[in-house]
Order: C-alpha cells, then sequence, then structure tokens
C-alpha cells in the first residue's frame, strides 16, 4: 500500500508526492485499494452491512442535516469512499487530457439501498472497473503540467486522482472498527 505519511505530515505536496508515478503505478495503487477494502469485509455477514457502530466522534457537516453526527454502517463507508475515489479518478482524466475541471463530479450511491454483503462487493468491484477505465482514458502523453487549484493545494492529474485514494485510506480504520464491532456484537 501506498504510505501517505508525507502528504499527512505536509512535509510534501501532492504533486511532490506523486512526482514520477506513472499511470500503471497509479492503476496498482487503485487495485491495492479495493483490494484492501475487500479484505476488510472478507468476513462480514449480511447482518453487519447495516450494523450501526458505536462511534462518539460522528460528524458529517457535508452531508444531510438530520444525518449530521449519525454513526456509518459498513455500507455507508463504502459507497463514500468509492464515489470520492470515483470523483478523483474523473477529474484526474479531464486534467490529464488538458482540460481543468470547473466543478465536482461525484455521484454516491444511496448508502441505505447497500444491505448485503454481496451488494458491498459489487460496488467495490463497479467502482474498481470505473476508476480504472478513467485511467485508461489518460493520453500517451498526459498534460502533467496542468493543474487544478483547489482550497488545499495544486494538482496535476497525477496528485488529483492520489486525493481520491487518500480518502478512501483515511476511511479504511473505520472500516476495520465497524467489522470488530459487529463480529463482537453477532459473537
Amino acid at each position: 500500500m501506498l504510505d501517505f505519511t508525507p502528504v499527512k505530515n505536509h512535509t510534501q505536496s501532492f504533486v511532490e508526492f506523486t512526482n514520477g508515478m506513472t499511470k500503471t503505478d497509479l492503476q496498482r495503487y487503485t487495485n491495492e485499494m479495493i483490494d484492501t477494502e475487500l479484505d476488510i469485509i472478507a468476513n462480514a455477514h449480511d447482518a453487519d452491512v447495516v450494523f450501526v457502530p458505536v462511534d462518539p466522534q460522528a460528524k458529517d457537516p457535508f452531508g444531510k442535516p438530520e444525518e449530521n453526527e449519525l454513526a456509518w454502517t459498513l455500507g455507508h463507508v463504502i459507497v463514500h469512499a468509492t464515489a470520492s475515489s470515483e470523483e478523483a479518478a474523473a477529474l484526474s482524466s479531464a486534467l490529464a487530457r488538458g482540460l481543468v475541471p470547473g466543478e465536482r463530479s461525484r455521484y454516491e450511491v444511496e448508502w441505505r439501498t447497500l444491505t448485503t454483503v454481496a451488494q458491498l462487493r459489487q460496488r467495490l468491484e463497479e467502482s474498481r472497473r470505473m476508476q480504472l477505465a478513467l485511467l485508461e482514458s489518460w493520453p500517451d502523453e498526459p498534460h502533467l503540467d496542468l493543474m487544478q487549484t483547489l482550497s488545499f493545494g495544486q494538482f496535476n492529474a497525477t496528485a488529483r486522482l492520489i486525493v481520491g485514494l487518500l480518502h478512501s485510506d483515511s476511511h479504511l480504520e473505520q472500516l476495520r472498527e465497524i467489522m470488530r464491532q459487529a463480529t463482537a456484537a453477532r459473537a
């Protein structure tokens, strides 16, 4: 797995961190992230998908107001993480093709519709397919000099994709904790 420490600690910008990464590297990192998420839920039961964990830190200021302090289920975390990675891949594709994206490009599956482990696996595999397809849309010579400015820095195509993987990485411990609690509740 990619070690995000330099960007988390702000010792490198995303562009510096991703300097020299190839499309093949990005494909490998994407596959590693999805594989890690699948490994975390490998022993999940259908009841675990909708299990509501205890999460005293639950706070989502960007979501629906009525769900602001709702603890997230496995399904909720998976749809949220995959939506962010897919958005990053889409915006990365635009940058690589020489276009500066002007809007967000995010769609999140309604998390309440995921109620089985099979649906979680399908969502992760669908997301893998979409992210890898967006990487395939890169030209042979991507426009890595083109930058998109966001509130937290400047990003070229490579760095923009890595932002999505970092976001997914930030939810891995949350997935593990939900699985830990769900497994304990079943016992």
